[in-house]
């Protein structure tokens, strides 16, 4: 069985959906990619601050709040103060993170990357990502092999698309990675393009 890998690549980090204030309705806050410290007596806080795109109202969702500087790892702390681009966008991409500081997650931009393959092939596929962020594995192979919604029903009913674990492809999300074999069925042998 042919073995192929596709690696999740993500363009822009996901937004932060909240209400904001000043518009008075729900917007979707942008990450700034920094961070913000304010030290007071023997505490610490930590915010990771993002921006409506509408009216530039900033929001600061919390990372560390009272905590002791002593608690923190030194390189760590310096990295909060240097606005380290890795380390807000590994808390910009943490769903649950988001989550605690009530908001919503908006699905990243990403391109998946790796070699596609004919329907109908013997192929086992393993999808990885960075980030566990739960986007839809339907949505991710429909749109690397080019198939309708209808081709994809019909390839997982006629057993030409299985998960290794046993998940259900028809609602299942990807987190960190799952792996599919595609097997070779003249019954599932489809055009890509065509919605069957």
């Amino acid at each position: 069985m042919k073995k192929v890998t596709w690696n999740l690549q993500y363009n822009t980090l996901p937004a932060a959906i909240r209400y904001c204030k000043k518009c008075s309705e729900k917007a979707k806050f942008t990450c700034s990619e920094q961070f913000r410290v304010n030290a007071q007596r023997k505490y610490l806080d930590v915010w990771l601050i993002y921006k409506c795109p509408h009216c530039d109202t900033t929001w600061n969702a919390t990372v560390y709040s009272r905590v002791s500087p002593q608690s923190l790892p030194p390189d760590r702390l310096d990295r909060f103060h240097c606005n380290d681009k890795a380390l807000a966008e590994e808390y910009a991409m943490d769903v649950a993170f988001l989550h605690k500081n009530g908001a919503e997650a908006g699905l990243p931009g990403y391109t998946v990357v790796g070699d596609s393959f004919a329907i109908g092939e013997n192929v086992e596929l393993e999808i990885k990502s960075a980030y566990s962020f739960p986007i839809k594995v339907s949505a991710l192979i429909r749109k690397k092999l080019l198939i309708s919604q209808k081709a994809y029903e019909k390839l997982i009913a006629k057993g030409g698309l299985v998960s290794a674990s046993g998940q259900d492809l028809r609602k299942c999300r990807l987190h960190k990675g799952i792996t599919l074999r595609f097997l070779e069925f003249p019954e599932v042998l489809i055009n890509p393009l065509q919605s069957v």
